[in-house]
């Protein structure tokens, strides 16, 4: 008997894609399985029609072979490749379609070598610590790779087949009229157990203890910066790589400085009499004081700049700038004779009309005239 054409009984056109292969086989599959047509003795051959056809179709080379030459290009029995019989276990083709439904997937076992987990360390430093750069050490408790049993969890460093999937890595459960491949839930996939752990770890293959590493802070770094140090977060399973120590850096305020990037900015109060005359001021910086002249007429919020007195980034690039920003400051707890001689001042001001001061003045003009509009 002449065999059907494989893209016929999968219902699907000859330059149909993997994926629509898998999707019809998946719909004809659930039609015609044995446990949904007990009453219908013709279901269980045309199921088995279904399974030989998406064997072939689904397989690259095979599909190849069977475009090019038919079915002698995939029969054994004539030189092809090898077909699927009814033989075969169902499980190969249906669990490769059902087993990102089910949770199953393709047998093998899997590596229980991993890489072990980054870490991050926060760590405080003062402005200066951060625009100078320092070294400084830390404490953190981490996993480490057990030195009893190198890593492998177990007293003679090898371990046995698990008991649950006999080495397979993988379990057979049934899920109604499915049977579904999952990873074996003892051995997490490995297939392998052990069965003689070691006393230090309890079978881990890492023990906790608390290391000092030594930190070298570059300098110019900022709040949010990072410092990697490699290897040196937690330890790997059985025996794999240690993670990363990943040290987050957190710059705290400062009594005296804000940091704006590369700048630096100061409030910097000063006398009445310094603002309206003019002078010489000693201005901190991160290096040592400096003079700063305040020329006559200084109004509070006028911005000076230091060049080069900010901070060098850690990424490269200028030095910044040192912002200093005056305050003129109002006396207080004046004496009766302070009193009278400001006072005496203030009317001498008045004798000049707007002069001594515009900026008053100006906003007097701007309410009045605010008021008028209103009434109009």
């Amino acid at each position: 008997m002449e065999k059907a054409d494989f893209y016929k009984t999968l219902d699907v056109a000859r330059n149909a894609s993997e994926r629509e292969i898998k999707k019809a086989y998946r719909r004809l599959a659930m039609k015609y399985h044995p446990d949904r047509n007990t009453d219908n003795p013709d279901a269980e051959a045309k199921f088995k029609d279904i399974q030989e056809a998406y064997a072939i179709l689904s397989d690259e080379q095979k599909r190849a072979a069977y475009d090019q030459f038919g079915h002698a290009g995939v029969d054994p029995s004539m030189g092809g490749g090898r077909g699927h019989s009814g033989g075969d276990s169902f499980s190969d083709v249906f669990g490769d379609v059902f087993g990102d439904i089910f949770g199953g997937g393709g047998g093998g076992h899997r590596s229980q070598v991993t890489r072990g987990a980054d870490l991050r360390y926060n760590l405080d430093l003062s402005l200066e610590e951060a625009v100078f750069g320092m070294e400084t050490k830390i404490k953190i408790p981490t996993s480490v790779s057990c030195t009893t049993c190198k890593g492998t969890g177990s007293k003679s460093g090898k371990s046995g087949v698990c008991s649950s999937c006999a080495g397979h890595g993988q379990v057979r459960m049934q899920q109604g009229m499915f049977s579904v491949q999952q990873t074996c839930p003892t051995c997490h996939g490995s297939g392998s157990q052990i069965t003689d752990p070691c006393a230090k770890c309890r079978g881990t293959g890492k023990t906790k203890e608390q290391k000092t590493l030594s930190v070298k802070i570059p300098a110019g770094v900022d709040t949010g910066d990072r410092i990697r140090l490699g290897g040196e977060g937690e330890a790997g399973d059985h025996g794999g790589p240690a993670g990363d120590l990943y040290v987050q850096v957190n710059v705290r305020e400062h009594a005296i400085f804000t940091r704006d990037g590369a700048n630096l900015y100061c409030d910097m109060p000063i006398s009445f009499a310094t603002a309206t005359l003019g002078g010489e001021l000693e201005v901190p910086t991160l290096s040592g004081k400096v003079k700063l002249k305040v020329p006559p007429e200084t109004q509070t919020g006028k911005l000076f700049r230091l060049r080069g007195k900010g901070v060098k980034p850690v990424r490269g690039g200028p030095v910044g700038d040192l912002m200093c920003r005056v305050n003129v400051e109002t006396p207080v707890s004046l004496t009766a004779e302070q009193k009278a001689l400001v006072e005496q001042l203030e009317a001498s001001f008045k004798t000049g009309g707007t002069k001594h001061n515009p900026q008053e003045h100006s906003w007097l003009g701007g309410v009045k005239s605010f008021f008028d509009k209103m009434k109009s």
